[in-house]
């Protein structure tokens, strides 16, 4: 069955008072990265809301709305909604800033992004916000600033706290490059999927405890896949480790007859060498009482699985992969 996934992409630069740089090239280059995935095939139906120097049709306030009332009533799988610009706030609340903002009217509040998620029949709502003070988002002040109220279904990624600003680097947002580099690849699992958690790990691990925090505030029961890439080992050798391995606390004994470089030469033994190669290097194995996979064969010693080796042994084993 198709998965339906839709986007909103919304990046400001032009504002009458502090106007920036590069959250118009964050917001295209999320739509590039979010409308296919690597071999082409279509991803997000992405709408994709800009600044610009000179508009018939600025992003206001009312239009911001107006566009998220759209993405968010639509029933869909995944609507995912991501904001570049200017983020504000005050006693009375916490804003997107709008175009067409003025004191005390900063935009749409955090408050009512939230309540439309919540409110909304999508399966899965995603929020990513590269904005100043965007930590906010999901905060409810009733019950402490710092307890987000989050239906099932629902996640939230901004890039700072609520106290922190959000910087550009090099002509970007430096948020939006990592979740840019995320979706790229660098978030992806060993068979190529790539969902908001894995983003936020990979944006946090990047980020040193000097630099602006990225935020993650989920209530899920799954993980539908924002992206989805080749896997790191093609699938129907990763579905072999329970061929290899009969237990997944056995280890596999190997000798020099599965090493290439030792005679007597066997392509089958080989090709099972290859296979367990590809397991090493990807983590799932280690040569046990030897430094390496060649001298595991050449000294008559094993391999055994790692607790990730062992993760993807019962999802093969249990025909879920």
């Amino acid at each position: 069955m198709k998965i339906t996934k839709r986007a909103l992409i919304v990046g400001i630069n032009h504002y009458a008072n502090a106007p920036l740089k590069g959250c118009v090239g964050d917001a295209q280059k999320m739509k590039e990265v979010l409308e296919q995935n690597p071999d082409g095939s279509p991803n997000f139906d992405c709408k994709l809301k800009i600044s610009r120097e000179e508009s018939k049709y600025p992003i206001t306030t009312s239009r911001l709305k107006e566009y998220l009332i759209k993405l968010f009533t639509h029933e869909a799988d995944m609507a995912l909604f991501y904001f570049s610009g200017h983020g504000a706030t005050n006693q009375a609340g916490n804003y997107l800033v709008t175009q067409d903002a003025s004191r005390y009217n900063e935009g749409v509040s955090l408050q009512e992004i939230i309540t439309m998620a919540n409110n909304s029949k999508v399966k899965e709502a995603i929020i990513i916000i590269d904005a100043c003070h965007s930590g906010h988002l999901g905060n409810v002040m009733d019950i402490g600033n710092r307890k987000a109220l989050l239906r099932e279904g629902v996640s939230v990624l901004t890039s700072s706290r609520d106290t922190q600003y959000s910087v550009e680097r090099n002509g970007a947002g430096l948020f939006t490059s990592l979740v840019y580099e995320a979706l790229q690849g660098g978030a992806a699992d060993l068979i190529g999927n790539i969902n908001i958690s894995r983003i936020y790990t990979y944006a946090d691990q990047l980020l040193s405890s000097w630099e602006q925090r990225p935020i993650f505030k989920s209530h899920l029961s799954q993980m539908i896949s924002l992206r989805k890439l080749p896997p790191k080992i093609p699938l129907h050798i990763l579905r072999k480790l329970p061929n290899y391995f009969t237990n997944k606390e056995e280890s596999f004994s190997l000798k020099p007859i599965y090493e290439e470089s030792i005679p007597p030469y066997n392509t089958t033994f080989e090709g099972i060498m290859e296979h367990l190669r590809l397991f090493y290097v990807n983590g799932l194995l280690i040569p046990h009482d030897a430094s390496s996979m060649y001298h595991a064969a050449k000294e008559h010693k094993s391999c055994i699985l790692t607790a990730l080796g062992k993760f993807y042994w019962e999802l093969a084993d249990k025909g879920r992969i």
